[in-house]
């Protein structure tokens, strides 16, 4: 069985969601492009904007990663105004965004009502009572590596809804495979039911 990788670093991985830099030229498969929040460069945002803007073509699946971080070294009123950029451009070309963030769940959840088009936090590795209010304010969540061995988050896939799950390898080195036989045994459903359901949350991101 052929899995997706919603969000992976790997140009070997056709199926799935490349994260392209925005130095980088887009490949001939899916890929999301953004600025990071720790990639910001304060003197020429605007010049980062129009390159990324400049790299959407057809084989972008989606706006990102962007999002909000209090570990890194940028101004947070500067990153919620880099962020708030990309959900205009999220509604302006109607692609869904893949969400860095790094403790600061509430503040990425008040952005929520200002975007049109889907939102998913990839790589979530946080408690349940986090993922309730995000699952409460329609986002999606991407699990990565850390379920294989994290039994709280374990538990917090358990509780997730089938429809709001994506799974993904960001840049670990690991087989999506692995991930998805996890999944299935947390959710106790087959491999061939999880792998068909996250193909429908895909179509629904992109078509609504």
């Amino acid at each position: 069985m052929n899995y997706f990788d919603f969000h992976h670093h790997k140009k070997y991985i056709r199926n799935g969601i490349y994260n392209l830099g925005i130095e980088q030229n887009p490949p001939e498969f899916p890929y999301s492009i953004g600025i990071h929040p720790n990639d910001i460069d304060i003197h020429n945002i605007e010049m980062q904007f129009a390159c990324m803007k400049s790299m959407m073509f057809k084989n972008c699946f989606a706006i990102g990663e962007c999002g909000l971080d209090s570990l890194v070294p940028i101004d947070q009123k500067i990153q919620e105004d880099v962020f708030l950029k990309h959900i205009e451009i999220s509604n302006e070309v109607k692609k869904p965004i893949i969400i860095h963030c790094v403790r600061k769940f509430y503040e990425v959840i008040s952005f929520r009502k200002k975007a049109n088009e889907a939102m998913i936090i990839h790589g979530f590795n946080k408690k349940e009572g986090i993922a309730h209010d995000l699952l409460k304010n329609n986002f999606y969540l991407s699990f990565g590596k850390a379920v294989l061995y994290n039994l709280s988050l374990q538990n917090t896939l358990k509780i997730t809804p089938l429809n709001r799950i994506f799974l993904e390898t960001d840049n670990e080195d690991f087989e999506i495979a692995t991930l998805y036989e996890k999944a299935a045994d947390i959710k106790g459903i087959s491999l061939e039911v999880l792998n068909e359901q996250i193909l429908e949350n895909l179509e629904h991101i992109t078509h609504g």
